[in-house]
């Protein structure tokens, strides 16, 4: 195990992107913040602070991984992709982010570059999720303002599509956000 002096720098290196960065923090820097304040990469948002939110994730040599629960020395010689990664181009975005835009998938977007960090990473291991599949995954994130039923439908078109499926063949029609509420949960409901 290697061992840091506490009262100094250290120097980190790391593929951000696709490109080679290097950047000075202390040892006991988060990776969330050496991301943000060393390298720039500000599309990773800092929330909770304690891996609750994930608001911070980034993928850390293709996995999902919380930012604010990584030392940035534990990612030295990693390869870490944030949500400025996703992009095909400079002014193209994935076919993930097209289907977030598409389906109002966010609102006031703090949370969405974690969630389009797990969803990438999801998909990449899972390309044909089920809905139920899909809310579980997205368990380990907090989002306040959509009620996550338009993240789920983007996540559903971008594996259907990915798989060849037609934009938008094959899913559910729009149902005001109650698609997952069922004849009988509804009867439930109703007279709850």
């Amino acid at each position: 195990m290697k061992t840091y002096r506490k009262d100094g720098l250290v120097r980190i290196e790391l593929v951000l992107n696709g490109q080679r960065r290097t950047g000075a923090c202390e040892p006991r820097t988060l990776l969330s913040d050496f991301l943000r304040h060393e390298l720039g990469a500000t599309g990773t948002h800092v929330g909770c602070e304690h891996g609750v939110c994930g608001a911070c994730t980034v993928n850390i040599d293709g996995v999902a991984g919380r930012s604010c629960m990584t030392l940035a020395v534990q990612a030295e010689g990693c390869q870490v992709d944030t949500v400025e990664g996703l992009n095909r181009g400079q002014d193209e975005l994935s076919d993930l982010q097209q289907a977030f835009r598409r389906n109002h998938a966010l609102q006031c977007g703090f949370c969405t570059a974690g969630i389009l960090m797990s969803c990438s990473d999801y998909l990449r291991r899972k390309p044909d999720p089920t809905e139920a599949e899909v809310r579980e995954m997205l368990s380990g994130h907090l989002c306040r303002c959509t009620g996550y039923t338009n993240i789920v439908k983007a996540v559903l078109e971008t594996a259907a599509e990915r798989r060849g499926v037609p934009h938008g063949a094959g899913l559910a029609p729009d149902t005001g956000g109650h698609a997952e509420v069922g004849p009988a949960e509804q009867a439930r409901l109703v007279n709850a």
